[in-house]
Order: C-alpha cells, then structure tokens, then sequence
C-alpha cells in the first residue's frame, strides 16, 4: 500500500524520478495496479495535472494503462481531451487510437467533452485521427453539434461547421426533439442563430417534439434584447410560425371550384398570393409585443423606483415659516424637491405604463389582426407610448441634472422635441395621405360597382 501511495503521489506532482525508482524496485508494479485498481490509475491523475514526462514514461512502460476506465468510464485520454493538454492527447492516440471511441457513463466520448470545454486544437487532433467519432451521440441523442450550442462554444461551432456534413447529420434532433438552431434561439444565442441560418443548411421550420418551429421558440421563451434581431433573422430566411405552416398547406376548398389552390405561404416560399393590408401587423406582432413588454418594464421600474430615490427613513422638517413636513420613508424625494416636475412625470410615465400594456392586451385578445380600424388603433396606442416614454426620460434627466449643465442640457432637449415633433408630423402626414388615398380607392371601387350594376340592369332590359 506504500509503494503505491508514492506512486500516486508521485503521479499528482509528475515526480518521474520516483516512479522510475518504483519501477527499478518492482518491474511490475504497473501491471499489478492493472488489475487491481478500479478507480483513476496514476495515468489518469497525471493527464489530469498534464504531466507530459510521466505520462510519456507510463505509456513506455505499460502501453494498455490507455484503455483502462476509471469508475465513471473516463479513460485517460477523455481527462486530457477535457483539460485541453494536446501533447498528452497526441501520445495517448499514438499508443491506442480506438479509446477515441469509447464512452463514459453519459454517452460522451472525448471529442465531445472537448467540444463541452472548447478545446479547438484538441477537437481538429481528435477528428484527424478518428473521424468517426464525431458522429458518436450521448445517451440525449445529442450530437457535438448539439453540446457545442448547449454550452455556447461557438468558435468550436464554426470550426466543426467546415467539414462537409450531410444535411441529416446538421439537421439531427436531440431527445426532445430539437435541432441546433431551436437550442441556439432558445438561448437567445444571435451570432449562432446567424451563423447557422448563413449557411444556408439547417431547417429553419423544423419542429421539435412539441410542434414548434424556432419562430415558436423564440416567442415562448424568457424575454430578451436579442428578440427583435434573432426575429428578424428568422423571418429573413423564411422562418415561420407552426400555425402558418399548417395554413399555408391547407387546400383551398371552393365549394366547387377548379381553380388552383392559392398558397398563403410567403413570396420567399414560393407563394402567389399578394400580401393582404394587415399582413405587415401579423409579420410584426411578435415584435409589437416585445416592444411593449420592454416599454412596460422600463415605465414600472420608473414609477417604483423615481429619478432621486426614495426617503429612506422618517424625517421631519421644522421651518417656523411654514407648516413642518412629515418625510415617510418610501416616499419620492422627487415629490418634495420638484413637485411640480414630478406630477408631469408621474403623467406621462403612467400614460406609457398603460399604453404598453393595453398594447399587449389586445395583441393576446384574438382580435382580427387584418382589420384596418384596429391596426390603426394599435398605431396610434404604440405612438403615444413612444412619445410618453421619451417624455419619461427628459422629464428624469431635467430633474437629476446639476445646476451648471442646464444650459446645455435645455439647448439639446429643444433639438430633441424639435427633431420628434418633426419626426412625428411627418408620420402623421404619410398615413394621413395614405388613408386618403385608401379612401378615395374603396369611393371609386364602389362608384364602378354601381355604374357596372346599371349597366348590367340595361342589358338585362334590352
């Protein structure tokens, strides 16, 4: 038992000198820890510390240490791999290239602890060696492209996208169904979601197990900044919500009619039928929606939390020229340093806190998203919460803004107002126009429909 306590010992610290005296004492001493240790050999303690010296006299004196698995079924050559240390990796493939292969008790074989850790240099020795093991999968069905998502090794993620896969293998879903883009949008991951839609390879309304498509995903999952850009990428490459597949795929049932069915899917997928007046709201709503969400956290937060704080503690104030205040700690130091200011911001911050969320309520109400009257409402909500946040913020940094910088301060809020009323005005005169013009259309349709109607009447007459 003391010769091989030294020997680990000696294995912990590289200590070469002393396991070639253990070995000068007992040839043998290797063979026998063979085949009685079922936990780590002192080769898996020295690819575990990076021992290059020990590690290289072990594999000198007994080869077949590199296949021994330890009592979770990690061989030498998966610590090292998950460590990183190249020059072990390469002289364990050296002696046993097969253990590439073997896997632990999760299913996972070195590559793909390397591709958990990030282990570029590791990963492109391993494939090089045995490129069959990248097509090991762990016990989940996850493949490496899946761990590399899984733990956001994105570098590992571009370097494994270079080799020339089959598309099966890129598209592969793991146990619940989910291929590595539904992975990447759910974890809000946007250079991957990028990436992976560039290459133009991975299926973007795939689903997983539960009838989702990414587009689904994205809107399911926990809110986040990177929404609106992964959102937009999606839709770009053609991304679309499992609802809207299945209604793009329905027949068109005429009653009769011999017409060719007319695809509701989208130009980019190969429909013909032209965008309605309200598709740009059904496109956007989710979008609306995080908008909305965003706005209403941020008028929250600054009506519990008001620019200046809180009193954090009851003070009361004896001035014999007026009537002592009573400060309540909680209340806003706003309140009673700029009372005036504050109720304007308490206004408008409550306008936009109201608008976002009547926002949000009638994009969950189920109301025709295709209804000019109510995109126009929805317009106009989203306007004037705009504004009223903006409103919010100048109305904060007006208050907490030191006397010396006011001047300055005044001069670029003037430009501001300027610039949005400007900005606003415009807006105002383009729909204005366009409801016109909208307007004078549907008078003139229904002016032809009456005057083909007469016409029509005569013939019959005659």
């Amino acid at each position: 038992m003391d010769t091989e306590k030294r020997l680990y010992d000696a294995a912990a610290k590289g200590d070469v000198r002393v396991l070639q005296g253990l070995l000068e004492q007992d040839v043998l001493i290797l063979d026998r820890l063979a085949l009685t240790c079922f936990s780590e050999t002192p080769l898996h303690i020295a690819a575990l510390r990076g021992h290059i010296e020990f590690v290289r006299l072990i594999l000198a004196q007994n080869p077949q240490l590199a296949a021994d698995l330890d009592s979770r079924k990690l061989s030498a050559l998966h610590i090292a791999s998950a460590k990183g240390h190249l020059a072990i990796v390469k002289m364990l493939l050296l002696v046993n290239p097969e253990i590439c292969l073997a896997c632990d008790r999760d299913g996972a074989n070195p590559l793909h602890l390397a591709a958990i850790k990030g282990r570029v240099e590791v990963i492109k020795e391993l494939i090089h060696v045995r490129p069959r093991a990248a097509l090991g999968t762990m016990i989940n069905r996850e493949n490496i492209l899946h761990l590399c998502v899984k733990h956001n090794q994105f570098e590992v993620l571009k370097v494994l996208m270079e080799i020339e896969w089959d598309r099966e293998f890129l598209n592969a879903k793991d146990g619940n169904g989910h291929n590595i883009l539904h992975l990447a949008v759910a974890d809000k991951q946007i250079e991957t979601v990028k990436y992976l839609l560039k290459t133009h390879q991975i299926d973007v309304n795939a689903m997983d197990a539960n009838g989702n498509t990414s587009l689904d995903i994205l809107v399911q999952s926990r809110r986040d900044v990177n929404d609106l850009s992964i959102g937009e990428c999606l839709r770009e490459a053609g991304g679309l919500r499992a609802k809207d597949i299945s209604m793009s795929i329905i027949p068109n049932d005429s009653g009769g009619n011999n017409d060719p069915p007319v695809s509701s899917a989208p130009a980019y997928l190969g429909g013909n039928q032209a965008p309605s007046k309200g598709d740009w709201l059904s496109k956007k709503r989710e979008t609306v929606m995080v908008v909305a969400s965003l706005i209403a956290t941020m008028a929250f937060q600054a009506g519990v939390n008001p620019p200046g704080g809180v009193w954090q503690e009851n003070e009361k104030l004896d001035d014999p020229r007026t009537v002592p205040l009573l400060y309540k700690a909680g209340e806003s130091v706003m309140a009673y340093n700029h009372a005036r200011p504050y109720r304007y911001f308490l206004r408008v911050n409550t306008i936009a806190f109201v608008s976002s969320l009547s926002t949000i309520l009638l994009l969950i109400s189920g109301l025709p998203f295709r209804r000019r009257l109510f995109m126009w409402g929805l317009m106009v909500i989203m306007w004037s919460t705009v504004t009223t946040i903006a409103l919010t913020y100048g109305i904060a940094i007006y208050i907490i803004t030191p006397r010396k910088d006011s001047e300055p301060l005044g001069q670029i809020i003037d430009i501001g107002i300027t610039v949005w009323c400007g900005l606003m005005a415009l807006l105002l005169l383009g729909n204005t126009i366009r409801l016109l013009r909208a307007w004078q259309k549907k008078k003139h349709e229904i002016r032809r429909a009456a005057v083909q109607k007469f016409v029509n009447s005569i013939t019959v007459d005659v």
